[in-house]
């Protein structure tokens, strides 16, 4: 009996770390990085590197301030710097990339006690706050580095084209997959996201749960309103909030029935602003709200532990 040792929970380890998740889904997004720097041109991997380096730089300071354990070496600070780039315009000013990187890090994820404890995805919110803050900056689309004329600064997105009803002016399915178009960053080549999330499934970071039933909602919803739902699920942020944010550990439902209800849920309040709202794009503010509601999930998909009463029954 002296050989025994008593512990506290967790009694298996593995050797995943929230570090090398981290780097997996770092590596699984480089593709979109790449594409978008060949699309917009140098300036979308100047974006980028602000992004990032603030991020980390109000984690670091932070936590120096407040004299918390310095975490900057687990890397979530500088995915989020990467995802709150890819979601932005690749004309944005620098000054108003720092200050959605500033949100992120101390409003959203700081300020509620860190990485895992933050209620929202901290890039996601950031997008939303600056939306709401810098409405002309953050809908100001640029013409396609690659194919860019002298006489062409600005570009609609697909997505407003639909809106308008301007079809005839939609770009080639071909492109669209590529994201030869305009839009944000990293969102715009479907291809290349494609690669990560199919990265991110053979590593097992992420199950397909919450992207293909997001991802499948859109298209099922758009073909009944008969709003073209190949462009709409090529459109946008769709794959990149699919993929890469609901399916965040922190801010998205733990199990499968539950992520299934997640993506199904993101993909129709998106349906739901795209056909009907203000704004020609809603997958940022629908993956907020089902975030909000991700507790409530939680427990109501909630398996029983074996040989456990309901609630009602336990004296």
């Amino acid at each position: 009996m002296s050989n025994l040792i008593v512990s506290p929970m967790p009694h298996i380890h593995d050797r995943i770390t929230t570090s090398r998740i981290m780097i997996d889904v770092i590596i699984a997004l480089v593709p979109a990085f790449i594409a978008g720097v060949l699309v917009f041109g140098p300036r979308a991997a100047l974006v980028t590197a602000v992004c990032v380096f603030s991020c980390v730089f109000f984690e670091w300071a932070f936590q120096k301030i407040v004299k918390k354990k310095i975490t900057i070496n687990d890397y979530s600070a500088a995915l989020t710097g990467l995802l709150l780039a890819f979601n932005l315009p690749v004309t944005i000013p620098l000054w108003q990339a720092v200050f959605g990187s500033l949100v992120a890090i101390i409003l959203v994820k700081q300020l509620f006690g860190g990485l895992g404890k933050n209620f929202a995805n901290p890039a996601i919110t950031a997008r939303v706050v600056m939306f709401l803050a810098f409405p002309i900056t953050m809908t100001t689309w640029a013409v396609p580095w690659i194919i860019s004329a002298p006489d062409a600064l600005t570009a609609a997105t697909p997505l407003m084209y639909l809106a308008r009803g301007e079809t005839a002016t939609l770009p080639a399915l071909w492109d669209m997959f590529l994201g030869v178009h305009g839009g944000c960053i990293g969102e715009t080549s479907e291809l290349a996201l494609l690669i990560g999330g199919l990265y991110l499934v053979c590593r097992r970071i992420i199950t397909w749960h919450a992207p293909v039933t997001f991802i499948g909602t859109v298209f099922v919803l758009t073909a009944i309103a008969g709003a073209f739902p190949v462009y709409q699920i090529l459109s946008g942020g769709l794959f990149l909030g699919a993929i890469f944010m609901a399916t965040d550990y922190v801010t998205t439902p733990l199990t499968k029935s539950g992520r299934i209800i997640f993506g199904i849920g993101c993909g129709a309040l998106t349906v739901l602003i795209r056909l009907y709202g203000a704004y020609p794009e809603g997958v940022s503010i629908s993956i907020l709200l089902m975030n909000v509601l991700t507790p409530y999930i939680n427990k109501a998909t909630a398996k029983k532990a074996l040989g456990a009463k309901p609630e009602g029954q336990i004296k």
